[in-house]
């Protein structure tokens, strides 16, 4: 493969997608590399046109100790039961892949509207749950308590703002049966940014944060970004299970609800720690979902930015600190400890 073909691949990085591209093709059959938009885990991606199809190319750039050491595998189970796109290649100790290119298409024009998505997403959960288990890696519960304590050390809020959110992870915590033998395959961050919709089906991607977990895990960040009203919920969840919930398992519905949104918040903040601050942040005031993508519409917020992922993370903090004024929460917990 020609040199020029490699330009747009930073020099450190450049023998390992030479590599991975002589292995997942016949060293003459590249005819193009471009390079696309990424998520926010800051890999490079790239589309690969070769043999007349489309593929991408992902490296990884970030090595931390923290890395999922488990996610090719993921990845590759998932691939085999049609769930993530086909994989051609993929090296983890090099951290990198080859896969099938996929055209994508809003979310908005998936055919039957927001219920039909609902119905097809609790679906896919299950689909995904019924694969081969993934390995284990962390419990949910204890990267939660921890995600959560960097960032109360952090010095990023005022002292005392992430109080109440302290004392309702406790709550959570203490309700919450952790069941270490019933854990499934799970993705781990099904939004909407991972969701693909190439007109035709759903495909999920990006792995990193893949491993065995509690089944409801993924059901919880489902509803959250694609099930805003009752109904839709109702919808999202009977596919999923095949059945109507208990009220057991609606209770624990609601609770990792809250633990996901702390997840999330955790996770968009530590992405935004560099953003330099003059001083702790003095309160939570943040936009609705409506009020957040109509300023991304507007320009004034741009995606995978360091300002962009900061507000987020106060969306999460302001929809957890919600979550547990709501008379929903302490049933959930009455319910989830006579249960445990």
């Amino acid at each position: 493969m020609s040199e020029p073909l490699f330009e747009t691949v930073p020099a450190e990085h450049r023998e390992i997608a030479r590599s991975a591209l002589a292995a997942a093709f016949d060293s003459h059959t590249v005819e193009a590399l471009r390079p696309v938009a990424g998520g926010v885990s800051g890999a490079l991606t790239y589309r690969v046109e070769a043999r007349g199809k489309s593929y991408l190319l992902r490296i990884e750039t970030r090595r931390s100790p923290l890395r999922n050491p488990h996610q090719y595998t993921c990845m590759r189970v998932a691939s085999e039961a049609g769930i993530a796109p086909a994989v051609r290649y993929c090296d983890a100790d090099a951290g990198v892949a080859v896969m099938d290119f996929l055209q994508q298409r809003p979310l908005s024009e998936f055919p039957g509207g927001p219920q039909e998505l609902a119905k097809a997403l609790g679906g896919f959960a299950a689909r995904l749950q019924r694969t081969p288990a993934f390995p284990r890696l962390w419990d949910f519960p204890l990267v939660v308590d921890r995600i959560f304590g960097f960032l109360r050390s952090s010095r990023m809020f005022a002292a005392g703002l992430l109080d109440g959110h302290a004392e309702g992870l406790q709550r959570i915590l203490g309700a919450y049966r952790w069941d270490a033998s019933a854990l499934v395959s799970s993705h781990n961050d099904p939004n909407a940014q991972n969701i693909i919709f190439d007109g035709e089906r759903l495909w999920l991607v990006d792995w990193e944060t893949a491993y065995r977990n509690d089944p409801l895990t993924d059901v919880a960040i489902l509803v959250e970004n694609f099930a805003p009203t009752p109904e839709l919920e109702r919808v999202l969840v009977e596919a999923w299970l095949g059945y109507e919930p208990n009220r057991t398992l609606r209770a624990r519905l609601v609770l990792m609800r809250q633990l996901t949104r702390l997840y999330y918040s955790g996770l968009l903040l530590s992405l935004a720690a560099s953003q330099l601050r003059q001083a702790p942040e003095p309160d939570l005031a943040a936009p609705s979902p409506d009020e957040f993508r109509a300023a991304v519409a507007r320009g004034e917020y741009v995606p995978a930015s360091q300002k962009t992922m900061f507000i987020l993370g106060k969306m999460c903090l302001a929809a957890f600190l919600a979550g547990l004024s709501m008379p929903a929460f302490e049933e959930a917990l009455a319910i989830a400890r006579e249960a445990k």
